[in-house]
């Protein structure tokens, strides 16, 4: 599936103007307020219901003991939970707070959701449940049914607690287990806990002056009203909305995706945008069997597959005349390969680290002009057309893949509502206000995403406390402190599945708990093998690690992005956001280096040790 494409480049005028037009739509967008232009839905009167797909059943409290607790039932606690059940662990308890497992993928049912990189480096496990994917990239149902795949193979769900709240984690220095306690009574014990919630879980609304008010219906993406605009999570029309007037607030990944079904289904759909979003090819579309048959002969696919995913995203990082074949052929891999054809194009006499960023920013405007010029060959209407082109970087932002995304802004009943960077201005009981003018409708749709790079233990939504009860909180309170974005000093048999201080600059979110949880494991059967039952960091490890990041960690943007996500939404960095960065080496760096220190079996920088009148751990 290897794809070639030509080292894009563009002249140095063009250049000089790009930059000069990004810089100007970046000061637009320019706030004081950072992330506090941000409240959680949970904190609004939209409220967070405890679960809009599922009712909760009742159960009597756990008051017993388990091997290993994992907290988040999606990607990162199936994976961590599937591992360890393959190393003998027999009792894993996962708890979430939805009525099943699948994360983000059971929370998310809004029309049109799929996921963006390639199914086949996003669907962990696949080689082991022996799924095919039936799409290229897989819509949200399939995605949600293979985390269900996952819970019946691994017998996952005979001891999981759903629609459980965890209230606090304590560890028992005495016993050396971790006491959990949950909003249903549950109060029991585990010898080692991993912590795997995910970056996307805490929704989120923009704070906008009477977004309480309205009197129509409103919801975030994330609680689909169905009953409302009809049709259902596996796709059926949403044939309740004609004759509708629907607002759309948010234009990210989210919305790119849902607004061509509301396109579909007559309303008139009122698009309301901030910052457009680079929209490229998507080419969805059904998997290529006979591709399937060749790519799977041999064992091992999936992770040839996750290892050619990475090696070609982050070709550009390494060695640019190494001919890596791309066995995935995604937007991302693509992009990864023209990044390295620029770095590619420098005669060796003239590489310099100066030479190398003026390189990939060359690829990168030229690349931007390409996505542009698609707005104008797909898009009939010149106005919607320039409001819908994205005039920064392509990774300032996460891109947009979509096949129908722009092409919705062509029906009658679409309209983009560009705000020109200064966002919506307030909600009436009746409608949208922007620059004056408001739109009456009778629906409000926020497709505002999630809480990303705040505060961890804050997400988190309870308290750690670790070693001589000391906090989490408290370890963190000048920013984050890991061993490897896993292990914690002073928080014995704790592991952390999460990106930051690890594969955070990787586009596969998925990988990194897949390569990580194979490390958690590992930790756990060498515990076991060595008759221990606990296991810490150094705070000499953990010290190292930090130091490490704060000098050489890569961040996600860069002050001359336009605000978002990325960079701390324009807001200068401080000390503890700095903590928040990537592994120096990249996520291929990261993924190398801690299966070369898996396999070595020493497991440096970790402490094994026994404490008299431990529980006894059930691995069998």
């Amino acid at each position: 599936m290897t794809t070639t494409s030509p080292a894009l480049s563009i002249s140095g005028a063009t250049a000089d103007v790009l930059r000069q037009k990004y810089a100007e739509e970046r000061d637009k967008r320019q706030r004081n307020d950072g992330l506090n232009q941000y409240v959680r839905l949970s904190d609004t009167t939209l409220g967070e219901t405890i679960d809009p797909h599922m009712p909760v059943s009742p159960r009597e409290p756990k008051t017993d003991h388990v091997s290993f607790a994992v907290i988040g039932g999606g990607f990162a606690g199936l994976v961590t939970a599937a591992r360890l059940k393959e190393n003998g662990v027999g009792d894993v308890r996962i708890i979430d707070k939805a009525g099943d497992f699948g994360g983000v993928w059971y929370w998310n049912r809004y029309p049109g959701i799929m996921c963006d990189t390639s199914s086949f480096v996003y669907m962990p496990l696949l080689e082991e449940t022996g799924h095919i994917p039936s799409e290229k990239f897989a819509h949200g149902p399939e995605i949600r049914r293979h985390c269900q795949r996952i819970g019946q193979q691994y017998n996952l769900y005979e001891d999981a607690l759903f629609h459980t709240l965890v209230t606090g984690l304590k560890w028992d220095d005495e016993k050396s287990v971790w006491h959990v306690r949950t909003n249903r009574g549950d109060d029991f014990t585990a010898d080692f806990v991993s912590i795997g919630v995910g970056p996307l879980h805490v929704a989120k609304l923009p704070r906008i002056d009477g977004i309480d008010q309205f009197a129509g219906r409103s919801f975030h993406t994330t609680q689909w009203d169905y009953d409302y605009t009809g049709g259902d999570p596996d796709g059926a029309p949403l044939d309740r909305l004609a004759g509708k007037r629907v607002a759309v607030i948010g234009t990210g990944a989210t919305a790119i995706q849902a607004i061509p079904e509301l396109a579909k289904s007559g309303a008139e759909t009122f698009v309301f945008q901030r910052t457009p979003t680079s929209v490229d090819v998507r080419g969805n579309g059904p998997v290529d069997l006979d591709w399937f048959a060749g790519i799977s002969a041999e064992a091992g696919w999936q992770q040839r597959l996750f290892d050619s995913f990475i090696a070609n995203w982050e070709a550009y990082m390494g060695d640019p005349t190494a001919e890596i074949e791309d066995l995935v052929g995604d937007g991302w891999t693509q992009l990864g390969r023209r990044l390295r054809d620029g770095v590619r194009a420098i005669p060796p006499e003239e590489f310099s680290p100066e030479r190398f960023m003026q390189a990939l920013e060359s690829v990168d405007l030229a690349k931007m002009e390409e996505i542009r010029s698609r707005v104008d060959e797909l898009v009939t209407d010149p106005e919607a057309a320039a409001g819908l082109k994205a005039w920064y970087s392509q990774l300032c932002k996460r891109p947009g893949f979509h096949d129908e995304y722009l092409e919705s802004f062509n029906r009658p009943n679409v309209h983009l509502v560009d705000t020109d960077g200064k966002g919506v201005e307030r909600i009436t009981a009746t409608g949208v206000v922007v620059a004056g003018q408001e739109y009456e409708v009778d629906c409000i749709i926020y497709a505002t995403g999630f809480e990303y790079l705040t505060d961890f233990s804050s997400r988190l939504g309870f308290s750690v406390e670790g070693r001589d009860g000391r906090t989490l909180a408290a370890h963190w309170d000048e920013g984050m402190r890991t061993f490897q974005g896993i292990h914690l000093n002073g928080f014995p048999n704790l592991f952390l599945q999460q990106m930051l201080q690890a594969g955070f600059l990787g586009a596969n979110v998925p990988q990194n708990y897949i390569e990580t949880s194979k490390n958690i494991a590992a930790v756990v059967v060498g515990a076991r093998n060595n008759g221990t039952n606990r296991v810490e960091a150094t705070a000499e490890a953990e010290d190292g690690w930090v130091a490490l990041h704060l000098e050489q960690g890569q961040p996600f943007g860069s002050a001359e992005c336009t605000p978002g996500y990325y960079n701390n939404e324009g807001k200068e960095s401080d000390l503890k956001h700095r903590h928040n960065v990537g592994y120096p080496g990249g996520a291929s760096g990261y993924f190398k280096l801690i299966d070369q220190w898996r396999d070595s079996g020493d497991f440096a920088g970790l402490t094994f040790g026994t404490t008299a009148g431990a529980s006894s751990s059930h691995f069998a």
